[in-house]
């Protein structure tokens, strides 16, 4: 079940060509191998896996020479990703690296003495993945996707942006727990801005039609897409059903913005992926996860597509323009 994107492979086959640096990690013989979990398409993570493997070659790891990946990319339930976890296991790797609260879960439940890297999730501490996030304790570690004033930004920016606004809908999935948090979060900060939130659970993809229907009929003026990987997954769909609902919506990952959708507000996922290689280092050089602090992002993109905005009848203020790192004509 290793999957591989084009893009991928090209990568590292240029990467074959750089004289590898020496890694202390590695003893005599012996070739680090590392997993890496996450629940979606191998071609919808390759920008994630690319940043990965780059950034571990910036400490000097080739795969093929002196580290090996077992990939696990795949769109799959929560209870596959166990599987797929168990699997990793099995093959007695060095290090997971996971992408996901669901992918976390998984592996944790999977083992307890393999250190576990998370590339991106919510917030592990509310959501018991560790202890705190200056000494996580356990085999977890890694770069968590919040901060807390996130959700409150967010609705700040959508609010800024569309006119009258005061009824917002989110698209949650409340099998993963970290929405539950996110849900939370942003309850607490629409109350402080005066607006209605409506939250609206999807936790199938078949959902999504009757969601977007559902608020239609509560009259929703505007909705927020949190991560999750079925969100993500189907990251096109969303954006042609707000786009046939006119509704603007904000989303958490510049891909969506790609895609056609109004705005996304949150941190560089394919960094946090690069980021992880810091960690896989560090563990592979004898350090514990237990006592390496978990990061929080603290830098964030705004995005914005201005033909979307005009497609409906949208002028996105200039006090929102200025602060975009990056605007789509």
């Amino acid at each position: 079940m290793r999957l591989r994107t084009a893009a991928l492979v090209a990568t590292l086959a240029l990467g074959s060509l750089v004289v590898p640096l020496a890694a202390d990690a590695q003893q005599a013989g012996k070739v680090p191998r590392i997993g890496f979990l996450y629940p979606v398409s191998a071609a919808l993570a390759s920008s994630r896996t690319e940043a990965f493997v780059q950034g571990l070659r910036e400490f000097g790891y080739i795969e093929g020479q002196n580290i090996t990946i077992e990939w696990r990319l795949s769109e799959v339930p929560a209870d596959r990703l166990s599987e797929l976890a168990a699997e990793l296991v099995r093959l007695k790797v060095d290090v997971i690296v996971t992408g996901g609260t669901p992918a976390a879960f998984a592996a944790r439940k999977a083992t307890s003495t393999i250190p576990i890297v998370m590339s991106s999730v919510g917030d592990p501490v509310a959501t018991g993945l560790v202890a705190t996030l200056a000494r996580p304790g356990g085999n977890i570690t890694g770069l968590s996707l919040v901060s807390p004033d996130l959700a409150g930004k967010r609705l700040e920016l959508i609010k800024e942006s569309v006119p009258g606004l005061s009824r917002v809908a989110i698209l949650v999935n409340l099998a993963n727990p970290i929405q539950k948090v996110v849900l939370g979060q942003t309850e607490v900060a629409a109350r402080s801005l005066g607006m209605q939130l409506q939250p609206v659970d999807v936790r199938d993809p078949r959902e999504l039609e009757s969601a977007f229907a559902a608020m239609a009929k509560r009259r929703a003026g505007a909705v927020i897409v949190p991560f999750d990987p079925i969100f993500f997954s189907n990251r096109r769909r969303i954006v042609d059903l707000a786009a046939k609902s006119r509704l603007p919506a904000i989303y958490f990952d510049k891909g969506y913005v790609e895609a056609g959708g109004l705005m996304a507000y949150g941190p560089n996922i394919a960094d946090l992926a690069r980021r992880a290689a810091t960690y896989v280092d560090r563990i592979l050089k004898g350090a514990k996860p237990a006592d390496l602090p978990v990061e929080q992002p603290t830098r964030f993109e705004l995005v914005i597509n201005l033909k979307t905005a005009k497609a409906l009848g949208l002028t996105i203020p200039q006090s929102v323009l200025f602060r975009a790192d990056h605007v789509i004509q």
